[in-house]
């Protein structure tokens, strides 16, 4: 094995560990209080989770039910070949859970009245020249996302290894676009359409 295919495979190894202990963890948030008279249930069944388990690195993700943010599990498939040289790991586990918010629900999911307005094709890149170490600068400037799909993102990553020491998440639009900090609270996972994301400009 060459020298870059060793390089690889500890990338690989890295980004693996570091999502499987980005998970989030489950919210207190009462799940089943959708409008009457039709209730959803906002959980799956153990036999569905079961189903729909396969390999992978294990995590945790927001989806949208009942007009409120409830964490998931998935599984993210780590690829040799996304091993990269010129990209952090911050930024591919960035990217991974992007992906995952993006990707349509499955049919159980579904059931249960899950849901996600982030949509796929957002890229996520590194800091700029003069940004925080820990920026996350996304293809899709955030102001122009959803509020819904805002909270989805800065609460999945808020939690992983993605975000800030303080499980902050500083992210911006490419290039020169107004960096924020962004918090994810109990509030904005009960309420993400009424309640604000806590920002703080950074830059």
């Amino acid at each position: 094995m060459n020298g870059r295919r060793i390089r690889a495979a500890a990338a690989t190894a890295v980004l693996a560990a570091a999502l499987a202990g980005c998970g989030i963890r489950s919210t207190e948030v009462p799940t089943d209080f959708g409008p009457a008279p039709s209730r959803v249930p906002c959980v799956m069944s153990g036999s569905s989770i079961a189903s729909q388990s396969g390999s992978g690195v294990p995590v945790e993700v927001f989806l949208v039910c009942a007009a409120q943010l409830v964490s998931v599990d998935r599984t993210v498939r780590v690829r040799e070949n996304e091993a990269d040289e010129t990209v952090t790991d911050r930024v591919r586990i960035a990217q991974s859970l992007l992906d995952e918010l993006a990707a349509p629900p499955s049919d159980p999911e579904k059931q249960a009245g899950l849901a996600t307005d982030v949509r796929a094709g957002a890229r996520v890149s590194g800091p700029a020249d003069g940004d925080p170490e820990d920026t996350l600068r996304f293809s899709t400037p955030p102001e122009d996302l959803s509020a819904f799909a805002l909270a989805q993102i800065v609460c999945t990553l808020a939690d992983s290894a993605a975000a800030a020491e303080d499980h902050t998440v500083i992210m911006g639009g490419p290039a020169d676009d107004p960096l924020r900090r962004y918090t994810c609270t109990p509030e904005v996972r009960s309420r993400p359409g009424t309640v604000a994301l806590p920002t703080e400009t950074v830059k």
